[in-house]
């Protein structure tokens, strides 16, 4: 459905171009639906993991996983809380790494990812 939106010298949509316009939005956010929080923390947590040892900076966690700075920070702020993760100071610079705890909880998470596609649920 790749109609074109005429608009009037208004900017305003013609009414025959609403019901499109309409269609347009409702199909985007079917498509364009947010993540779960859970799915926000999986995300770091495999990111983080796949880092190794050597930990991530906040910068490399939030490209690599695709969140804002500023939701990766809060995030992982709340990861430290729950023993999922932790800070250490390298070369003057806070990185991330994985704590036991969060390898495994990061197993579980990929054992209920694995059961929940497999029933075609969105979760």
């Amino acid at each position: 459905m790749s109609q074109k939106i005429r608009l009037t010298h208004n900017s305003e949509v013609k009414n025959e171009d609403k019901n499109s316009l309409f269609e347009l939005k409702r199909n985007r956010n079917i498509s364009l639906q947010s993540r779960t929080r859970i799915r926000s923390f999986g995300d770091i947590l495999n990111v983080i993991r796949e880092a190794g040892r050597e930990g991530l900076l906040s910068s490399i966690i939030s490209r690599k996983a695709n969140l804002a700075h500023h939701s990766t920070i809060e995030k992982c702020e709340e990861l430290i809380c729950a023993g999922l993760i932790e800070v250490k100071i390298l070369d003057k610079k806070k990185v991330y790494v994985i704590t036991e705890k969060g390898l495994n909880f990061f197993q579980e998470y990929g054992k209920f990812q694995s059961l929940v596609e497999s029933l075609n649920l969105r979760y």
